[in-house]
């Protein structure tokens, strides 16, 4: 069987598989272009993509051979997942292996942007810094503030703990009510999307990207934010409405923000990047050494039960089996 992997991951985890079939490995720097991908498709039985790839109806079309998609990260909103089971191609993704990582970001970014670490840093790198004031560079302390979560789930509720060590009181919204038990052991409480965003002093989203949750985020949510307030988004960019969220900033409607995702990554809207207030960072959630092996070992492991005629543990839409597959 022919497998393609379209970036070059942690070649550590790719051992099972080059053991097992032929693996064809795109760029280490850059993602395959779109083109090429179609040439290649027709003739392969696995893929792994990434997030840069978008697989599409289009693409599926060509994919002749093709019995899994294991994706290299959690989201997959650039897949066609419908389209893919249309076609009896089953899609995976990575859950959980990327939780803590994904949380850490956040929580720098809490500190980044409440200490003002990153205008400190430039600071100092421009020789600006002449003298120490009582009144000079004044940022705002995160422990005992609220934290307001948007989405508890796997990362949602790490976030929390990382907040408890804060001090921190922890408020939640979620699409369905969280469990009693969950609620009293994190400490957290569930309220409504409108009262969250007008009591908490950090807001930090972790909802996937869907059609219901694009744009969770616009004029009117974050006029309803503290003028205090900080937005943190490490979820996908189009949570946010990205153009509203920089009138946000430069008006004052909110204090700051901290980004890791994009609306129209990886470009950004227009001034956003010339605000003192946002931390910016290239999508590096679960950019650690440690967590991208676990990504491609837990991506090949889907691969292979996949290809071995198994439905992997993380497959996103199972009825792409139709009673070809032998189960979990």
């Amino acid at each position: 069987m022919n497998i393609l992997i379209t970036q070059a991951l942690p070649e550590a985890a790719l051992t099972p598989l080059r053991t097992r079939y032929t693996v064809d490995i795109g760029s280490p720097s850059a993602p395959m272009p779109k083109e090429l991908l179609m040439e290649r498709i027709a003739d392969i039985d696995g893929l792994i993509p990434t997030i840069s790839d978008t697989i599409d109806a289009s693409l599926l079309e060509k994919a002749e051979r093709l019995r899994i998609i294991a994706n290299y990260g959690v989201g997959y909103n650039h897949i066609d997942v419908e389209a893919a089971t249309r076609r009896g191609i089953l899609v995976t993704n990575t859950p959980d292996v990327l939780t803590d990582a994904t949380a850490e970001l956040a929580f720098a970014l809490i500190l980044a942007t409440a200490r003002r670490i990153v205008e400190g840093d430039r600071r100092m790198r421009s020789g600006q810094y002449r003298y120490w004031a009582p009144l000079d560079f004044l940022g705002t302390e995160v422990s005992g503030k609220t934290l307001g979560i948007v989405g508890y789930g796997r990362i949602g509720r790490a976030v929390a703990r990382r907040g408890r060590a804060f001090d921190m009181r922890l408020l939640c919204t979620n699409r369905s009510p969280i469990d009693p038990k969950i609620a009293q052991e994190d400490a957290v409480t569930q309220v409504d999307i409108d009262t969250l965003l007008a009591t908490s002093d950090v807001v930090s989203l972790h909802v996937p990207l869907t059609s219901e949750t694009a744009h969770t985020i616009g004029r009117p949510q974050l006029v309803r934010m503290k003028p205090t307030a900080i937005l943190i988004n490490t979820s996908r960019g189009p949570v946010v409405d990205e153009t509203a969220l920089v009138e946000a900033l430069k008006n004052g409607t909110i204090a700051a923000a901290g980004l890791d995702v994009y609306e129209n990554e990886p470009s950004m809207a227009p001034g956003l990047s010339e605000l003192p207030n946002v931390v910016l960072l290239p999508h590096v959630g679960s950019a650690t050494v440690e967590t991208r092996t676990r990504m491609a070992e837990l991506a090949v492991r889907n691969l292979i039960e996949g290809l071995e005629g198994r439905i992997p543990s993380n497959c996103l839409n199972p009825q792409a089996c139709k009673g070809a597959c032998a189960g979990t």
